[in-house]
């Protein structure tokens, strides 16, 4: 075979597999939006006969020759068909050790329990979602066994989210976070709390979807590219290539603030998936290279941007034209110390920025915990209820709320959940880093994202899976990562705010 022809033949294989993901995506997405509830038995058939099909696509006997024989190659390639080849070749060998049937079962499986998730968290019940998570829990640990037996099965699972990150690196990593933020709570938790009373009050769903698309247009999301729904629980979700994405986000008609920065959140996903480099459409390297670096961006633009005195001061003439009669009589700066109240709470997605990782750690805890089987899954709404009380101080009054509330396990995201807490620390490095060279407060204050997406762009965006993620995270920051650059801007913004 020559070597020009086995490139076109990967070219091929690249865009047929992302044709399957494609309709999988959307299949999903139909499913989590706009599906009628008794249809997840439909989907999951079809899906287990796509994943099926993908599956012996990814790993027959012609793809594996053709990559082997690219690979043999590896010094002729370019940097881009070499990584292509790595990753392609990397999935294989991880797909083969687990046995087809048993991978077409688990991807039903997910289809079942997104749909059970859904009707126990709206029914308050989490024994019906139980012998699910049982289920799902069980197939990590199988998958962990069948594909790095050689490794502990959370730090398997870890690994999938974040490229080499272990259970070893996330205790200290959230031990260095809990050493700054937990001191810093309590110093604030001693002052006078401020007022969110300018959040509250009945905002009509309409109203908040017309402005969340101000938020998008403001933010410089491509609207003919990346559409906004409403879900239970907000998601990104790209479909089959960058120029087409998906976000969602969930109305509270008693604070807008829910949905504001659910869609800021998501749109910062959306920016990055929307923005690899055109070369990379319909290939293994198009779209986020981590989890931690996808959630840099999302909370990048949620917190370090959204919830910046700046962006609020632009924003508010929005919040005015589409809530009027809620906003009289309040000022951009009552919003803004609003949305930066720091007072431990219920809901993750819902949390000020210096109790955030807390909600995480509870998370990691638990996961960790049943990965390792020292804690049973019919056991977690109980550990939840102690963690929360233990580590925030607040009683769970129902799993609704408690246990129920995120949507993750039921999509088998096991290790998924410490990737938003890594994520706000390389946000904050980042933005140290940006200022270097953007007036981000200026750009902020004008409604002009164009630099700051530039930049992002430039040092993370058009690499989608190019380069791995400590390597692109390095090169971004010119040092290497610093978790404690994430505490010190806490301390100095709540600090400011609490005096």
């Amino acid at each position: 075979m020559e070597l020009q022809q086995a490139l076109e033949q990967l070219s091929r294989l690249q865009a047929k597999m992302a044709a399957y993901n494609h309709a999988m995506a959307l299949i999903y997405y139909d499913g989590a939006t706009t599906a009628p509830k008794g249809t997840a038995a439909n989907r999951g058939q079809t899906l287990s006969i796509l994943s099926e099909e993908s599956y012996r696509l990814s790993t027959g006997k012609e793809t594996v020759e053709l990559l082997e024989f690219l690979d043999a190659h590896r010094e002729e390639l370019s940097e881009r068909e070499a990584r292509t080849v790595f990753l392609a070749l990397k999935s294989i060998r991880e797909l083969q050790k687990i046995p087809m049937e048993e991978y077409v079962a688990y991807q039903q499986l997910l289809v079942e329990a997104e749909d059970i998730w859904h009707t126990a968290k709206e029914t308050d019940d989490f024994a019906l979602f139980c012998p699910f998570l049982e289920r799902i829990f069980a197939f990590e640990k199988k998958l962990a066994a069948y594909c790095a037996p050689e490794k502990k099965p959370y730090d398997y699972c870890l690994d999938k989210y974040e490229d080499g990150l272990t259970m070893e690196d996330c205790d200290a990593f959230f031990e260095a976070l809990r050493s700054r933020l937990v001191p810093l709570i309590q110093r604030i938790t001693a002052k006078e709390q401020l007022s969110n009373a300018c959040l509250c009050g009945h905002f009509d769903d309409a109203a908040q979807e017309a402005f969340s698309l101000d938020l998008m247009r403001l933010m410089g999301i491509d609207l003919a590219h990346c559409g906004l729904g409403t879900t239970e629980h907000p998601f990104t979700t790209s479909l089959g290539s960058h120029h087409d994405v998906r976000i969602t986000t969930h109305y509270d008609p008693e604070n807008f603030a829910s949905s504001m920065y659910s869609v800021i959140h998501e749109g910062g996903h959306a920016l990055y998936d929307l923005n690899s480099d055109d070369e990379l459409a319909y290939t293994l390297l198009d779209g986020g290279v981590s989890m931690g670096i996808h959630e840099s961006q999302s909370r990048f633009y949620e917190n370090l941007l959204g919830r910046s005195r700046a962006f609020v001061e632009r924003v508010f003439p929005l919040l005015c034209k589409h809530f009027p009669e809620q906003m009289r009589g309040y000022t951009a700066e009552d919003v803004y110390r609003a949305v930066n109240r720091v007072t431990p709470s219920l809901i993750r997605t819902e949390a000020d920025e210096v109790t955030y990782c807390l909600h995480v750690m509870v998370r990691y805890e638990l996961e960790k915990r049943v990965m390792a089987g020292e804690l049973a899954v019919r056991d977690l709404p109980a550990e939840w209820n102690r963690l929360y009380r233990e580590y925030l101080g607040v009683e769970v009054p129902n799993d609704r709320r408690g246990v129920l509330q995120d949507s993750h396990w039921s999509g088998g995201g096991i290790g998924y959940f410490p990737s938003y807490a890594l994520g706000s620390a390389y946000g904050a490095q980042l933005l140290r880093k940006m200022r270097e060279s953007v007036d981000v407060d200026a750009c902020l204050r004008e409604g002009n994202f164009a630099p700051i997406n530039a930049w992002n762009r430039e040092h993370i965006w058009k690499f989608g899976c190019l380069k791995k993620p400590g390597e692109l995270l390095r090169e971004a920051l010119g040092e290497d990562f610093d978790p404690l650059v994430y505490t010190s801007y806490l301390e100095e913004k709540f600090g400011e705010l609490y005096q």
